[in-house]
């Protein structure tokens, strides 16, 4: 079993900054990617941006430029600096990783955060 626990989300005013955290724990051998999902009510979820193990980073159009993901391998962390934030960012937030449970494992497993509120508001 992995868990992953989030923090970091909050309520900001329009052009402030948040930074989300998300620490993975349990059996891991070795993570690949990490990254993160954001659903606001009555939308599809959007994957907002991703980070291989090689440190390849991917955003959202939506996203880029604003937010910079980033992860710490030794601390199996991935985290979500979002600067400029936009009343259209509100939503929940929730990290994943993509990892291998043992070594030999040829299995990919994802394992899911339990989500983060992140309100943008005036």
């Amino acid at each position: 079993q992995v868990q992953l626990v989030e923090s970091g989300g909050g309520l900001v005013q329009p052009g402030g900054s948040l930074r989300l955290s998300c620490a993975a724990s349990g059996s891991i051998f070795s993570i690949n990617t990490m990254g993160w999902y954001r659903q606001a009510p009555g939308k599809e979820r959007e994957l907002v941006a991703w980070i291989t193990s090689g440190g390849i980073t991917n955003y959202a159009d939506s996203v880029k430029g604003r937010f910079t993901i980033s992860r710490d391998n030794a601390k199996n962390t991935v985290y979500l600096q979002m600067n400029s934030l936009k009343p259209e960012d509100t939503a929940v937030y929730y990290c994943f990783v993509n990892y291998r449970a043992r070594l030999g494992d040829h299995q990919i497993r994802s394992s899911w955060g339990q989500g983060t509120q992140v309100t943008v508001s005036s």
